[in-house]
């Protein structure tokens, strides 16, 4: 292919962001405003083209390659080095295509509870989406830097613009956690191109001068991992440093926390699988089991933490915690399945996971509550409602036959290899979700209705009904047919940098 397939993915909705800002100015000139739906319809236009352009890539995909394809090369700022290098691998394929699904339907979500300073919104959604989609397939490390750093101003306004009564402080908290780890992984990628002297900024390069024999001494290595891993380990996020996400999760719009879950969390979880793993193999090594314990950690306490929640918005965001330690622990148990399960299981999460969302961005728009103790009995008013949060919670939960088991069942089973005893610990993980999703479903949808509640919500309209569709597809495709998408991380380990040592039990 010699067309710039991944420029105009990654660039398309930045288009629309343009085309939406120029509505904007034209509208104040004039002083009077365009309708919301306008800045909406081109929005979803672009973000929806977006992923058209990018759909087919899937099946354009060779897997078992050991080079990564639909490469893009030119020279930047050739005095330092720096390049626009973009191209997919095993390692982000489905990231990026999960990026470019999961953005028009938020879009989707955004068009009825999205009316007041229309314009704004739609600029900053689009806008958000291109640097996403530039993350995930960067293969220069200054770009990838670049790329990391513009996610955070439009998902800042979007928290602080859009947001709940406490979104000032969700929004600040995001943004010094978000940036100051950041920092961290800058310090990396200069003590890299400086140690590595190659002159150049060039993840490939970069991979391949670190395979020569004393380049890095261990001490040297420890410190440029943990630079990396604090930035990744933020955005993941990791306990002790999940802070900042239950409350950007409540009082984020609910398109914002669709993005926030579905995408800007997996890339810390891609930044560790793309830099920490396969750049420092003796510091790889070293931390593997604390790594290990780190996501163990995770799953329980955000497990016990959602158990706790009566907030239906909260619980979610606390699962997020608990989900994202399977993935760290599927990354760094380092075994073939494990890794394989840790990618599956990113895709996963962020389709379960930004569907819930929206489910309560939903029920919240038509009660204006999130209180579990406010609802109970709406499976007989709202049963199309009710099937479809069922079916997405199933998924939580890795139910057989959806997708969370999959990639769940992969991380455990690969982990179980190499720490057994770590494994059964985060087995809990099935258990625990289990009873913080079905004791929501029992109380929301079968419970006794509170008094003075008054009558049932309406049901999900066509319009809303349409935005779940696709996603309860993948969740029954992925689940019951997993091998094209597991066949497009086949080769993971030879991307990470062949074969993985350590690990005792």
């Amino acid at each position: 292919m010699n067309l710039p397939i991944l420029s105009v993915i990654i660039f398309l909705p930045a288009v629309g962001a343009l085309i939406n800002t120029g509505f904007a100015l034209h509208a104040r000139r004039r002083k009077r405003p365009y309708s919301p739906d306008l800045y909406y319809a081109v929005a979803q236009f672009f973000t929806a083209l977006t992923f058209g352009f990018a759909f087919p890539l899937f099946f354009l995909y060779t897997p078992g390659l050991a080079v990564p394809q639909f490469v893009e090369s030119a020279a930047w700022i050739p005095a330092w080095g720096i390049r626009y290098n973009v191209g997919l691998d095993d390692l982000n394929l489905l990231l990026f295509l999960l990026a470019a699904f999961l953005t028009p339907l938020a879009c989707w979500a955004a068009k009825t509870e999205i009316r007041e300073r229309a314009a704004g919104f739609y600029i900053l959604l689009p806008a958000l989406e291109t640097p996403l989609l530039g993350v995930f397939a960067a293969r220069d490390m200054f770009l990838f830097y670049l790329f990391w750093e513009l996610t955070l101003v439009p998902m800042f306004f979007i928290i602080l613009l859009w947001g709940g009564p406490r979104r000032v402080y969700a929004a600040v908290k995001f943004f010094l956690y978000t940036f100051l780890g950041s920092l961290f992984m800058l310090v990396g990628i200069l003590g890299l191109y400086i140690r590595v002297g190659g002159g150049s900024f060039s993840w490939d390069r970069t991979l391949q001068a670190l395979h020569a024999p004393g380049i890095l001494g261990f001490h040297e290595e420890i410190g440029l991992f943990l630079a990396f891993a604090v930035a990744f380990l933020v955005k993941v996020p990791a306990v002790p440093l999940h802070t900042w996400l239950p409350a950007a999760h409540v009082e984020a719009p609910t398109p914002g926390s669709v993005l926030l879950a579905g995408l800007l969390l997996k890339m810390g979880a891609y930044g560790l699988l793309r830099f920490c793993i396969p750049l420092f193999p003796a510091a790889r090594a070293f931390f593997q089991w604390p790594m290990v314990m780190l996501g163990v950690v995770g799953i329980v306490y955000g497990s016990w933490a959602a158990l706790a929640q009566r907030d239906m918005k909260r619980l979610v965001a606390y699962s997020s915690v608990a989900h994202m330690g399977i993935v760290l622990v599927g990354l760094f148990a380092l075994t073939p399945q494990a890794m394989q399960g840790a990618v599956l299981q990113m895709v996963n999460h962020g389709l379960g996971t930004g569907a819930l969302f929206m489910l309560v961005g939903v029920l919240y728009r038509r009660t204006h509550t999130r209180d579990l103790d406010a609802f109970g009995g709406l499976a007989r008013g709202m049963p199309v409602y009710a099937a479809v949060f069922l079916i997405v919670a199933l998924s939580s939960i890795g139910l057989p036959g959806t997708n969370g088991f999959v990639g769940e069942f992969l991380v455990l089973w690969g982990a179980f290899e190499r720490y057994p005893r770590t494994a059964l610990v985060a087995l809990t993980a099935v258990i625990w979700s289990a009873i913080y999703m079905l004791r929501m479903i029992r109380k929301v949808f079968h419970g006794p209705r509170p008094e003075g509640s008054g009558g049932d919500p309406p049901d999900l309209t066509r319009f809303e009904l349409g935005s779940f569709v696709p996603v309860i597809i993948l969740i029954f495709l992925i689940g019951l047919w997993p091998g094209p998408f597991l066949a497009r991380a086949s080769r993971i380990l030879k991307f990470v940098g062949g074969a993985l040592a350590g690990g005792g039990s």
